[in-house]
């Protein structure tokens, strides 16, 4: 009888620190969430501020993007702001799960490899937003070993690239993840996408062996997945499934057009 006493007991010790662990496991996270959420906010910012070349170590993060940056959520489309949805609460990340918020993207539309695609998409206007003098953009799709997510900035012209960032990505360090290398990264300033104002077929591309043109940007040395995965994001977003109607609007306003 005292032997099965002391069992019971341990037994009752046992599962009331398992108790207690769960407790405190469960209080510690929905303590620590809002913080989680605080950082993920600011490195979201951190990495909008890094593309447009405009931050600089030592900026004050918050301070900065609230001097420069301007959120919209865009209707990819037709180009045009939507009135309903909140920048400051729209999820496009979310959406592109949700099956009344995005649409499934066909095998021969789908180059970025991404599945399903969000209806709409938050851009971030540099400066007036009015008149910006850069607008960043989210991209996403497949490299090697999964998906790669980043910011795309280009000029007020709609057409010229000012950096290309990625924030997220799993590709292999010295190879494929030559697209954290600054030196790399410095290679996109400048160049274009667009050839003689044709919004509908984006010209910008990595290639080997040395980039020559203003719609060529160099591949990544042993990567050659990675750098076709980047060229098919990019052409994905920057066309008529993407930004291209929006930037194509972006262009004609800049030009003093409709």
């Amino acid at each position: 009888m005292a032997n099965n006493n002391s069992i019971k007991k341990t037994l009752i010790v046992a599962f009331s620190l398992c108790v207690i662990c769960s407790v405190v496991v469960s209080s510690a996270a929905v303590v620590l969430k809002p913080k989680q959420v605080q950082n993920q906010e600011l490195d979201r910012k951190s990495n909008i501020l890094q593309v447009t070349e405009l931050y600089k170590p030592g900026d004050d993060v918050e301070e900065k993007y609230a001097e420069l940056i301007t959120p919209r959520v865009v209707d990819l489309e037709t180009g045009e702001y939507s009135q309903d949805l909140d920048p400051g609460s729209y999820d496009q990340f979310d959406a592109a799960r949700d099956p009344a918020t995005s649409r499934t993207l066909s095998g021969d539309d789908d180059i970025a490899g991404i599945g399903r695609q969000e209806k709409y998409s938050t851009v971030y206007l540099v400066g007036d937003p009015d008149d910006p003098d850069q607008i960043v953009m989210p991209i996403r799709g497949q490299g090697l070993w999964g998906l790669m997510e980043g910011f795309l900035s280009v000029r007020g012209d709609g057409n010229t690239i000012v950096g290309l960032s990625y924030y997220d990505q799993s590709e292999t360090p010295g190879l494929g993840g030559e697209v954290d290398n600054p030196r790399w990264k410095a290679k996109w300033d400048g160049k274009k996408i667009y050839e003689d104002g044709d919004f509908q077929d984006p010209q910008i591309q990595l290639v080997k062996g040395g980039a020559s043109g203003d719609y060529e940007v160099d591949a990544l040395s042993g990567a050659s997945l990675t750098s076709r995965g980047v060229t098919n994001m990019l052409r994905f977003w920057l066309s008529d499934e993407g930004y291209a109607p929006y930037l194509a609007r972006f262009h004609d306003d800049s030009q003093g057009g409709a």
